[in-house]
């Protein structure tokens, strides 16, 4: 029985799954929400909640003493053009 060959996502597609789990969420959320809309390990939404925040696309910030992770303006941007540029490619038959 041959196997099956798994798609990995691209860096890029992991954080559009980030991002988009915050604006489902109204912007900001815990990391236990994040990583279960982002199907990711704890280890890797740290991993990769750190680079977005280096980038300016999110914030990190406490409420009643908890860890909570707000999308920025700029990533409410980016993940509005991502979305946009997906749709476009889907159209031509190419999955981002």
């Amino acid at each position: 029985m041959p196997k099956e060959h798994k798609e990995y996502r691209s860096k890029t597609r992991i954080y559009a799954d980030i991002l988009e789990s915050l604006l489902e969420r109204g912007g900001k959320s815990g990391p236990t929400h994040i990583l279960l809309g982002a199907n990711l390990s704890h280890d890797r939404l740290i991993k990769h909640l750190n680079q977005l925040i280096d980038l300016g696309l999110v914030a990190e910030d406490s409420e009643n003493g908890d860890k909570i992770f707000k999308l920025t303006d700029k990533g409410r941007r980016f993940i509005v053009e991502f979305v946009k540029m997906e749709e476009f490619a889907e159209a031509f038959g190419i999955n981002i």
